[in-house]
């Protein structure tokens, strides 16, 4: 009887698991979402002005960045589910430590900080996903993806409702989102087993062997050069959508969401078609459609056409950039099975150090329109598909 019932509370726990990680997962998008509308408040409460708080969000992907950095070979030897519970812990401590800021210099720290301890729980995901699926790495990417994306969809949302009583029920949110997480993970994230008698690997030797690997190399600089343009979209976004074209803020919620949606159709597609096709050609067909639709981007912003064009020319680049970030992330991960936390701390340091920049340039090259993002974003795509050249040259020919 015993035994029956460990079996069903096993079976129980593996249904639950990919929306329990996407769950993990989508505690960045919310921290890095909700807040978007709450920006000018922030910058008035805190008596600085908007770059400062949109500075924030640079802060932020540092803090993570460099967490992941840290945490990712601690995946690779520790327990994940206790990483994991760190994590989350730590961020809420965070969360409720940001509503008592009274400067930005405060506001700022503690973001950091809030980043940093996040990341412990979300380095893990990756390589749990990988060992659960296998050759379908990237269906299991995308499934967890495609649950996720939710969060970022309804993010700015909610996060323009809470305003309404105050700027710090935004973080309080986050903070009660999290715990419920963190119980959740307490009864039903398994362990891992790893295997016993295995040599010691250092800390700098996981990363030399993660670098190293020649097959994984250009897709590793995809899917960092692919995250640029990604964080180009969520840092100007605001600017483009409330500044340059003048929306509501409920206008600039629904246009948030309806890219978001995008976002998840993509992953849809990719689950049902990348069994058959495999992650390459889903990431090189993805590729085509970011190229096409960041140049009409940057032709609609250099004519200064209407807010329609804009947003008809973001909703498939949305979506294409999603199709091959999580590939591209499949296609790595599928080369490591002992350090799959020290890919994951490569894939996602390189992920939001690159979009921590993604701010700072566009501050650098800001002329009040929204052409700057577009070129970024159109940049970073012609980057990714010199970075693809050679492995389309070496595939040409392959039948499906």
């Amino acid at each position: 009887m015993r035994n029956l019932k460990i079996s069903e509370q096993t079976e129980l726990s593996l249904k639950l698991l990919l929306p329990l990680l996407a769950a993990i997962i989508a505690i960045s998008p919310l921290a890095i979402d909700m807040y978007l509308p709450a920006m000018p408040i922030l910058a008035e409460h805190l008596s600085t002005d908007m770059p400062m708080v949109q500075n924030s969000l640079s802060i932020y992907l540092l803090g993570y960045a460099l967490g992941l950095l840290f945490f990712g070979p601690q995946a690779d030897k520790h327990s994940r589910r206790k990483l994991v519970m760190l994590g989350i812990s730590g961020f809420i401590v965070m969360s409720i430590a940001i509503t008592f800021v009274t400067s930005i210099e405060q506001f700022l720290s503690l973001r950091f900080f809030q980043a940093f301890i996040s990341s412990a729980a979300t380095v893990v995901v990756p390589g749990t996903i990988k060992e659960r699926y296998g050759k379908d790495t990237a269906k299991g990417f995308s499934y967890v993806s495609m649950i996720m994306m939710i969060a970022p969809m309804i993010a700015p949302a909610i996060g323009s409702v809470l305003l309404l009583h105050s700027w710090q029920l935004i973080f309080l949110s986050l903070a009660a989102y999290s715990f419920i997480i963190l119980l959740l993970v307490y009864r039903f994230l398994p362990e891992v087993k790893r295997e016993k008698n295995l040599a010691p690997v250092s800390f700098l030797q996981r990363y030399k062997i993660v670098l190293s690997n020649k097959k994984s190399q250009l897709n590793i600089v995809t899917s960092m050069v692919i995250s640029l343009a990604f964080f180009a979209y969520i840092t100007a976004i605001p600017f483009v959508y409330l500044t340059v074209f003048k929306v509501s803020e409920f206008e600039f919620s629904l246009l948030f969401a309806v890219n978001v949606l995008a976002l998840m159709t993509a992953h849809f597609i990719n689950t049902r078609l990348v069994s058959r096709k495999g992650s390459f050609k889903m990431l090189t067909y993805g590729l085509i459609v970011a190229l096409c639709f960041s140049s009409l981007l940057v032709v609609v912003n250099f004519l200064q056409l209407p807010l329609m064009y804009t947003a008809v020319a973001v909703l498939p680049l949305m979506g294409s950039l999603s199709m091959i970030a999580v590939n591209a992330d499949a296609l790595i991960m599928q080369e490591f099975t002992r350090e799959s936390g020290t890919a994951s701390a490569v894939i996602g340091t390189l992920r939001f150090g690159i979009g921590a920049l993604a701010g700072p340039i566009l501050a650098y090259f800001y002329d009040g329109s929204a052409l700057p993002f577009a070129l970024l974003m159109w940049c970073s795509i012609i980057v990714v598909l010199l970075c693809q050249l050679p492995n389309m040259t070496k595939n040409i020919g392959i039948k499906d």
